[in-house]
């Protein structure tokens, strides 16, 4: 059997891996890029494919196999993949399992929530002290539209990754102020660079357990800085890693 997974996350790594050495099918793994197609462990039973894919791509690839069912661990932000992984579902007549990640459970204080990118970044602009933004390189242009004094102010952590470096050498952050560096991070790494940084502002998203987010939670509070989070959008129904593995393993054989 075939079994087609979409998602460079944890947990489609986790879920890549787990298939992989159970040895009940052949997985064909899709990642958005090279650095998370080079994460997933190479095996016999395992084929990885970089995107982003085209539809008439995800099409051919539902022609070329017989897939049993379709996996979408794609990241808890990126509805818009999301989307289209259940429409090729739903074109070709093959079920899709969504694997969904456990996130935040109330904020009782502890951190500011906004909306998207656009709101931190206004907010961000009427403070004074630095900034540490930790939401990746896509939503960095956003950041330094909104806030006038970025280069002394934003400090930023990105993956270590060629064009997540030109994205900021392209908008104009100093080299000194990019912090190039793959997650999750412990409470204690979170706590060094905030304090050797002098960060007054963390930026987030709810990434979940197991994205780190908890371990930023409790630095930021143990530092005494403020912490805003970007809060995840709607999204449909799904399952937990653990409780997806039983269903491939129930209602598939896998």
């Amino acid at each position: 059997m075939d079994v087609l997974v979409f998602g460079g996350t944890s947990e489609g790594r986790h879920l890549v891996e787990w298939l992989a050495a159970r040895g009940t099918c052949d997985v064909v793994a899709c990642t958005a890029t090279a650095y998370g197609a080079s994460l997933i462990a190479r095996g016999p039973h395992v084929q990885t494919l970089e995107g982003p894919l085209a539809t008439e791509q995800k099409d051919q690839l539902m022609e070329e196999h017989d897939f049993v069912c379709i996996v979408d661990a794609t990241h808890p932000y990126a509805r818009h993949i999301s989307e289209s992984v259940a429409n090729l579902g739903e074109r070709h007549g093959v079920d899709v399992v969504r694997v969904v990640r456990e996130g935040a459970r109330g904020a009782d204080g502890l951190w500011t929530g906004v909306a998207d990118a656009s709101e931190a970044a206004r907010l961000l602009a009427g403070t004074v002290g630095n900034i540490l933004l930790t939401t990746g390189s896509k939503d960095l242009a956003t950041f330094t539209e909104l806030i006038p004094d970025y280069v002394e102010r934003l400090y930023v952590r990105v993956l270590p990754v060629v064009s997540s470096l030109e994205r900021t050498r392209e908008l104009g952050i100093p080299a000194s102020h990019v912090i190039a560096m793959q997650g999750p991070f412990s409470e204690q790494m979170n706590r060094a660079l905030i304090e050797e940084l002098g960060i007054a502002h963390l930026v987030t998203k709810d990434s979940g357990p197991t994205g780190g987010f908890d371990e930023k939670v409790r630095a930021a509070r143990s530092c005494g800085v403020d912490l805003m989070v970007i809060e995840r959008p709607e999204e449909g129904p799904g399952l937990l890693l653990s409780e997806a593995q039983h269903l491939l393993e129930e209602r598939y054989g896998l």
